[in-house]
């Protein structure tokens, strides 16, 4: 049982240290998964009394109205006998109190400098471990006292703050709700018991606690009380009688009180029967062994959180990227597997493991025909302009059989139209490969990790991708211009055949340049744009494919390795200069991991020994 309850105890502390408890939070957390004990009362209801008796000492602040102003987080550790007591804030480690007065003037002072010389309240909890033989092992959360109405000092709003504290403690399905009510009141009243019933109908999660049985009216008894008839719960009521103000101001210590009141309930003819289930001792043993049973219960569920915790908190530090390296050549790998992840990210989009590659062969199969079929060539091969050409290319002599001059000048004024769809398909891949730029830097999660490097990566692609536009458009071009200065004779070694079959070279000059003579010319040079449009169709996803997607694919980053190489260490130091806010989420998330996998042995441990 020790062992069990000083685990939670250690986890606790753990989860405390490092942030990880929901008092603040609405989701559910390690913290939240451990059973704990809430001591629940209205103001002068005995309630510290009751924690000092469980403890054995005096180290609660005392005084009228609201006392206990933060919620007070006691974690009790039974040490070995004959050790020296001692206790422990949070906030305060490494320093050991072992007079208790201290320890009282410590929470007095932690909680003005939370809250104030005021009597206003706060959430955020103290801390404290007490280490002594003379106590069981158990955890106990102290809140403030529940009030009726706002005094002078306290906001209008108290009464409900105070209540939405309790309850979002008391609500967790894993509290146990210590439920402290004088004996000297009617029950009916109990701020202790009101609350408690609203989120634990049918008690089953409440202890209660009458104090003050030595104060009652003389001729009236808590008996009733006691044996569940007034009010009944899952567990039997306890009564304990503190110690009175006098003996406080005495300073009768706690084991005359303790064996004070064990003489009280023996002695007491009301109370006789009842006596070996009564008194500050009996509610400690109690206490711990509930716990230790409510603890046991809950194995199952807490192994369930810290493995699903786990593997988040892996995948998140995974998402994050590792911390990284101090020397020089831990920086440049660094950099470099990360410049490796993005290149294959890029190739993976190209490739179509990833989708954006397809739109590459879309301008090929769909664009690039489509702007060619566009092309109006009506300029060029108007009988205006048709006439023109062969008559200039004629000069002072006309043509003998065929004008070939003509021919050349027409054709090459027509083709030179194909540049603008040939350099279109260029800058459509570009675009296309520089929006692939940007999808594989958002999917790799390391450069989002490092802003500087992100840029300088992004741009050095950007510069390659540049470069190989440059390279593609002018191999590009140079097919068009191909075309252009060479001509495919083949083609036109026709021309000959059908002017001997239709043509009458003795015709004169003027009557060949009648208009149907030169729609035959028009025709041809058409025929011949088009069979080129045909080749180029082909060729020109050829040249930009060797030129710029397959140079992407294969070189994309090249350049900048070769730069990378010659940078000095404060270079590369600033290239991973990483986010502050990223840093300290890793720090945290690799904390929180570590108590998680040491809370995961452990409690697999104690699962194992049941």
């Amino acid at each position: 049982m020790e062992n069990l309850i000083s685990l939670v105890n250690k986890i606790q502390r753990a989860c405390t240290a490092l942030g990880d408890h929901g008092e603040a939070s609405a989701l559910p957390t390690l913290w939240d998964s451990l059973p704990a004990i809430a001591v629940v009362g209205g103001q002068s209801s005995g309630k510290s009394s009751v924690l000092e008796s469980i403890v054995g000492k005096d180290f609660l602040p005392r005084g009228s109205g609201i006392v206990t102003r933060r919620p007070l987080v006691l974690q009790l550790h039974k040490s070995d006998e004959g050790s020296r007591e001692y206790a422990e804030f949070l906030h305060l480690q490494r320093k050991r109190f072992t007079d208790f007065s201290a320890v009282r003037k410590e929470i007095q002072d932690e909680t003005d400098r939370e809250t104030g010389q005021t009597k206003q309240i706060s959430s955020v909890p103290i801390h404290l471990s007490i280490y002594s033989p003379n106590v069981v092992n158990l955890t106990l959360v102290d809140l403030p006292g529940l009030t009726k109405v706002a005094v002078e000092g306290q906001p209008d709003t108290i009464v409900q703050d105070i209540e939405n504290m309790v309850r979002s403690y008391i609500k967790k399905p894993n509290c146990i709700i210590l439920a402290i009510s004088p004996a000297n009141q009617d029950l009916a009243t109990s701020d202790a018991i009101k609350i408690s019933r609203e989120v634990d109908h049918a008690g089953e999660r409440t202890i209660g606690v009458l104090t003050k049985i030595d104060l009652m009216d003389k001729g009236t008894d808590a008996v009733d009380i006691l044996e569940g008839k007034s009010y009944r719960l899952k567990f039997p009521w306890i009564g304990v009688v503190n110690r009175s103000q006098a003996d406080i101001n005495k300073n009768v210590d706690m084991i005359a009180a303790r064996r004070r009141e064990r003489e009280y309930f023996a002695s007491t003819p009301e109370y006789k029967h009842l006596a070996q289930r009564m008194g500050s001792e009996h509610l400690a043993k109690v206490l711990s062994k509930h716990l230790e049973t409510v603890i046991k219960s809950r194995i199952p569920g807490i192994q369930s959180l810290i493995n699903k915790t786990i593997a988040e908190l892996e995948t998140e530090l995974s998402r994050l990227g590792k911390p990284i390296a101090a020397d020089a050549g831990g920086k440049l790998y660094t950099i470099m597997e990360i410049c490796r992840l993005f290149d294959q990210n890029y190739r993976e989009h190209l490739d179509g493991v990833r989708s954006g590659g397809d739109k590459v062969y879309n301008v090929f199969d769909n664009q690039l025909p489509a702007a060619l079929q566009r092309l109006q060539f009506d300029k060029q091969l108007s009988m205006e302009n048709i006439r023109k050409l062969i008559t200039e290319a004629d000069g002072y002599q006309p043509h003998l059989i065929a004008p070939e001059q003509g021919y050349r000048r027409l054709i090459e004024s027509t083709l030179v139209t194909i540049r603008g769809p040939a350099e279109a398909s260029v800058d459509a891949i570009h675009s296309i490969l520089k929006d692939l730029v940007h999808k594989a830097m958002n999917e790799t999660p390391e450069l989002k990790q490092y802003p500087a490097l992100r840029t300088e990566v992004g741009n050095a692609a950007m510069e390659s991708l540049e470069r190989m536009r440059e390279q593609s458009k002018k191999a590009t071009l140079q097919l068009v211009d191909m075309e252009c200065c060479y001509l495919t004779v083949d083609f036109f070694r026709k021309l000959p055949q059908e002017v001997d079959k239709g043509g009458n070279p003795s015709q004169s000059i003027f009557d060949r340049y009648n208009e149907a003579y030169l729609r035959r010319i028009g025709t041809t040079v058409l025929s011949y744009v088009n069979a080129v449009c045909a080749g180029l169709r082909h060729s020109i996803p050829k040249s930009i494919v060797y030129c710029q997607v397959r140079e992407a694919r294969r070189s994309l980053l090249d350049f900048y390795y070769t730069e990378l190489g010659k940078l000095e260490q404060n270079r590369l130091s600033a290239l991973l200069n990483e986010d502050p806010a990223i840093m300290e989420r890793r720090s945290a998330l690799a904390k929180r991991l570590e108590l998680y996998r040491s809370a995961q042995a452990e409690i697999d441990t104690v699962a194992w020994a049941k």
